[in-house]
C-alpha cells in the first residue's frame, strides 16, 4: 500500500433485509436458489459501493455472501456432519450446538474463489477477504474423529493454505485469518495455534493478516469484557511470538476496549490494523475519536505500518449505523494522514 494510514475493515458488514434478517448473525437466507445466488451479489455490490462512498481504502465483500465466518467455510468440508450435533462451549463463553467431526476432513474444491473473482471484477481497490482461522474452527465443532484439537487445527490449516492459495490467484491482495480464539487459549496459541496458523500461509505472496479481537457487539460477548477488569492484558500472551511469526499484519481491538496501547510496543515492526471503531455500540464515533486513538497507536507504530479498521464485525449493528461508523473511520484516518505530511 502506497496510501498513508489506508483504511479498512476487520470483518462482516450488515446484510440488507431482503437478504437475510438485519442486525443479526447467522442470520437465515431469505431467498433461494439463483435468486439466492444473484441477492448475494447485489448485497456485495452495494456493501462495497458503501465502502467506496465512505472512502474506505482496503474493500472487502462485506461478508455479504456467507451466514456466518466460521460455519460457512466448514459446511463445504467433507468429514463434517451438520446433522450430528453437540452442544459446546464456545471459547469458554457460551453454548452452541455445533456440527461434529465424524471423519477426515477435506475440501473437494474452493469455497469462496467464485465471490472474491465477482468482488474483484468490480473494484480497482486492493481487496482484503476473511478466512476462519484454525483454532477458531476448532472451537465452533464437536470433534468426535481426531479427538485433539491440535491434530484437527494442522488439518484445518491445510485446507485453509488450498483455499488462501486459491484466492491469491483470484486477485485477492490481503487473505486475513479471523482468530478470536487467540485471546481465549493462550498456551494452545503459542504451542501450535501461531504454528498452524504459519501453514496456513504457506507459499503466498500476496500480504496476510491475522485478525484478534473480543469477539461481535453480542451479548455474550459484551457480558465477558465486563469480566475483563480495568486492563485487558490478552494480547500480551501471544504478542512475542506473533512479532516473529510470518503474519505480515496483526488486527487489534482498541477502540473503546481497555487494552493498554503500549502492548503494540511488543510488535514493534509489524503491520498493524488499529480497531479505531466500536462494533459494540450503536454510538457512533466522531472523527477526532477516532483520530485520537491513532494518535496514540503511533506511538508504538510506525506511521507507515498502521492500518485504521474497525474492532471487528459490524453484522449485527445496522446499515445507518454502519454507514456512519466507517464516513467516521475515514474522516479520522485523514485527520491524522494530514497532520503527519504537514
Amino acid at each position: 500500500m502506497t496510501t498513508l494510514l489506508p483504511t479498512s475493515t476487520a470483518g462482516s458488514l450488515p446484510k440488507p433485509s431482503w437478504l437475510a434478517e438485519p442486525e443479526k448473525i447467522w442470520s437465515p437466507w431469505a431467498l433461494e436458489g439463483e435468486q439466492l445466488i444473484e441477492g448475494k451479489q447485489d448485497a456485495l455490490r452495494v456493501s462495497l459501493q458503501e465502502q467506496m462512498l465512505a472512502g474506505i481504502d482496503i474493500v472487502s465483500d462485506g461478508e455479504q455472501t456467507r451466514q456466518h465466518f466460521v460455519t460457512t467455510f466448514i459446511e463445504h468440508l467433507d468429514g463434517v456432519d451438520f446433522e450430528k450435533r453437540e452442544t459446546v462451549r464456545i471459547r469458554n463463553r457460551y453454548d452452541a450446538s455445533v456440527p461434529s467431526v465424524v471423519g477426515a476432513v477435506s475440501c473437494q474444491k474452493p469455497v469462496f474463489v467464485e465471490d472474491a473473482k465477482f468482488l474483484r471484477q468490480q473494484t480497482n481497490k486492493p481487496i482484503k477477504w476473511a478466512l476462519p482461522g484454525p483454532m477458531t474452527m476448532i472451537d465452533t465443532l464437536y470433534d468426535g474423529h481426531y479427538k485433539s484439537r491440535e491434530k484437527l487445527a494442522w488439518e484445518f490449516a491445510i485446507i485453509l493454505n488450498q483455499e488462501a492459495r486459491e484466492l491469491e490467484a483470484a486477485g485477492v491482495d490481503i487473505i486475513q485469518f479471523d482468530e478470536p480464539a487467540f485471546n481465549v487459549f493462550f498456551d494452545d496459541v503459542n504451542d501450535w495455534g501461531i504454528a498452524t496458523l504459519e501453514r496456513a500461509i504457506k507459499g503466498l505472496k500476496c500480504e496476510t493478516a491475522v485478525h484478534i479481537c473480543y469477539g461481535y457487539g453480542i451479548k455474550a460477548n459484551t457480558d465477558w469484557k465486563k469480566t475483563l477488569g480495568s486492563e485487558w492484558r490478552q494480547y500480551e500472551k501471544a504478542f512475542p511470538k506473533l512479532q516473529q511469526s510470518k503474519i505480515d499484519i496483526i488486527s487489534l481491538e482498541c477502540q473503546n476496549s481497555r487494552v493498554p496501547m503500549d502492548l503494540l510496543e511488543l510488535i514493534r515492526g509489524k503491520k498493524v490494523m488499529v480497531g479505531a471503531i466500536d462494533v459494540a455500540t450503536n454510538n457512533t464515533e466522531t472523527p477526532e475519536e477516532v483520530a485520537n486513538t491513532l494518535r496514540t497507536a503511533l506511538q508504538f507504530v510506525d506511521a507507515d505500518k498502521l492500518y485504521p479498521s474497525t474492532n471487528c464485525g459490524m453484522a449485527p449493528l445496522s446499515r445507518q449505523v454502519a454507514r456512519g461508523k466507517l464516513n467516521a473511520l475515514s474522516a479520522g484516518a485523514e485527520i491524522v494522514r494530514k497532520e503527519l505530511t504537514a
